[in-house]
């Protein structure tokens, strides 16, 4: 396990998110908040595949054919954002669309080939809760910077509907309930159906969330899943009062909680082998 690693999973889910997540966003945000945003997404995955290509120590064992597959999926992805980001508003109005598809797909595919690469040996359940997991956390991560972003965005476009932000709020708090979800399963499954002695798993991963260790698995719980459940309710709650600045406010700090939350998973995935 290594800072890089952990690095480029979260930079990766969160780039890929917020490409996905902007499907959900209203054109009537205007083509800035569009170039912004891909702009930003395609700077995040460029930084995390800078730690895929330059983390790598001497001693690390060969990237599997799935790691390297998740790689050059991520890569073409990146390849058709930058594009997207360098022709919206500007020309090839008609590609486009094909190159959000090329974005988001290829986005969403290397994150599925990621979590088979890493979970590559572990019962299927598990690969299928760790593809879940990672899907669910490029979902919340994009959620809640896209709806942090377009909050902030009635500064500049204060005539934009309100309903615009409640809708990705919406979309904010299905992820979140998702994710839920995809880690209450993953830590039942990993104490339930486990084997004693082995790492991450069953009687172990219970000592390990009981023992002082696992105070980072209390954080990420705390931090990662308690408090944006409670933020991003109350960020519904606002919109639906039509009062943005301070829907915008709860936002920043629901984010906040999130990044913490899922650099706090990743480091925990790498640890234990449970995709929580």
């Amino acid at each position: 396990m290594s800072l890089s690693t952990i690095l480029f999973l979260f930079l990766a889910h969160l780039g890929v998110g917020i490409a996905f997540t902007l499907v959900f966003v209203s054109r009537d945000a205007g083509v800035k908040f569009f170039r912004f945003n891909a702009g930003l997404a395609a700077i995040l995955i460029a930084i995390a595949l800078a730690f895929y290509y330059g983390g790598a120590n001497p001693g690390d064992p060969p990237p599997t054919r799935l790691s390297q597959l998740a790689v050059l999926t991520l890569d073409a992805a990146e390849a058709a954002l930058v594009l997207y980001w360098a022709t919206i508003g500007r020309m090839l109005a008609k590609v486009r669309p094909a190159l959000v598809v090329i974005a988001v797909g290829g986005g969403l595919l290397a994150v599925v080939l990621q979590a088979l690469a890493l979970a590559a040996d572990r019962a299927l359940p598990m690969q299928v809760l760790t593809v879940a997991s990672f899907l669910s956390s490029a979902a919340l991560l994009g959620g809640a910077c896209t709806a942090m972003m377009l909050g902030h965005w009635y500064l500049i476009l204060p005539s934009m509907q309100v309903s615009h932000l409640q809708s990705i709020v919406k979309v904010h708090i299905a992820s979140m309930i998702v994710r839920v979800a995809v880690v209450g399963a993953a830590v039942f499954l990993a104490i339930a159906t486990s084997s004693p002695g082995q790492p991450g798993l069953g009687p172990s991963f219970r000592h390990y969330i009981t023992s002082v260790a696992g105070i980072f698995f209390w954080q990420r719980v705390l931090f990662g899943l308690a408090g944006p459940a409670l933020l991003s309710y109350l960020t519904w709650e606002t919109a639906k009062i039509r009062s943005t600045q301070s829907a915008t406010g709860i936002l920043y700090v629901d984010f906040f909680t999130v990044v913490v939350g899922e650099v706090l998973a990743k480091y925990l995935l790498l640890a234990t082998r449970v995709p929580v």
